[in-house]
């Protein structure tokens, strides 16, 4: 969802590869979505995410998104009442997420054999934290 008018772009639908999950490469992807966006002049990048999707709302927190309630009964999906979890950045933010993910995303963070040595969700937490 792409609203030019509201200043909003959403996230859309994301399904990484098992090669893909938990690498700093699908961590960066999404960096470089949401640095575009926000280079695009949008005010608001977003997040949605089946409410039942825990591993989605965590990533959704470790990105940096900060989380903005649920919307009970959204959608039916596969014959069942969907809620709908939300979460978003806004352009205030974003300097200091795009400092936090610069930092994770340093040669120098990770180890020889690509382990990291900070955590995002360290570096982001407390960006949420400040806010709300």
């Amino acid at each position: 969802r792409i609203t030019p008018t509201a200043g909003t772009i959403e996230v859309g639908h994301i399904h990484y590869s098992p090669l893909l999950q938990k690498t700093p490469a699908a961590s960066e992807a999404m960096f470089l979505m949401m640095k575009r966006a926000f280079e695009l002049g949008y005010r608001r990048y977003e997040w949605k995410c089946d409410a039942l999707n825990a591993p989605s709302r965590r990533a959704a927190l470790r990105l940096g998104f900060s989380y903005e309630g649920v919307f009970r009964q959204a959608t039916v999906y596969k014959q069942r009442n969907r809620d709908t979890a939300w979460y978003a950045t806004i352009d205030q933010e974003w300097p200091e997420l795009k400092k936090a993910f610069e930092a994770w995303l340093d040669p120098a963070n990770f180890d020889e054999v690509g382990t990291q040595k900070t955590s995002l969700s360290s570096l982001t937490a407390p960006i949420l934290k400040s806010i709300g």
